[in-house]
């Protein structure tokens, strides 16, 4: 009876995480598959230095390196100054709704452009922005937002 219910409790969890990975973007995958791969490093090392193989165990934790230095590079770029790309955020002080004149520079139109000139800079913009290929939530729900206002 016990094993039943421990091996409903993993469906359960199995069953959750495809849900979790399901709604995940790829970068969201992809930094979730190399922590894992870096923990998994760190308790092979330590199940190593505990067992008296001390010297092995410097292969394993080498795998946590390459995150550790992404995570440097990241704050080093906050730092300085930069730190836009996938993770742009929204301006702290833009409050409430986009404006007409708003949208057409979020798409980069001019006013009075046409609903066919609308459409293409969306789907143009999109193409870089969306969440799916690398972008920002925030970038694409922003060329989204333009998109609305101006085809109403």
């Amino acid at each position: 009876m016990l094993w039943l219910i421990l091996g409903a409790v993993v469906l359960f969890v199995l069953m959750g995480g495809a849900r979790a990975f399901e709604r995940a973007s790829v970068t969201t995958i992809k930094s979730f598959l190399a922590w894992v791969a870096a923990l998994g490093g760190i308790v092979l090392a330590l199940l190593l230095i505990l067992t008296g193989r001390g010297g092995i165990a410097l292969g394993p934790l080498v795998m946590f390196g390459p995150l550790l230095y992404r995570k440097w590079q990241e704050s080093r770029a906050k730092a300085i100054g930069g730190g836009g790309g996938a993770s742009a955020r929204p301006p702290p002080n833009r409050p409430g709704a986009m404006t007409r004149k708003e949208a057409y520079e979020v798409l980069g139109l001019h006013p009075g452009a046409s609903e066919a000139d609308i459409r293409d800079a969306h789907r143009r913009l999109m193409r870089g922005a969306h969440p799916d290929a690398g972008g920002s939530d925030w970038l694409a729900s922003r060329v989204n937002q333009a998109r609305d206002i101006l085809l109403g």
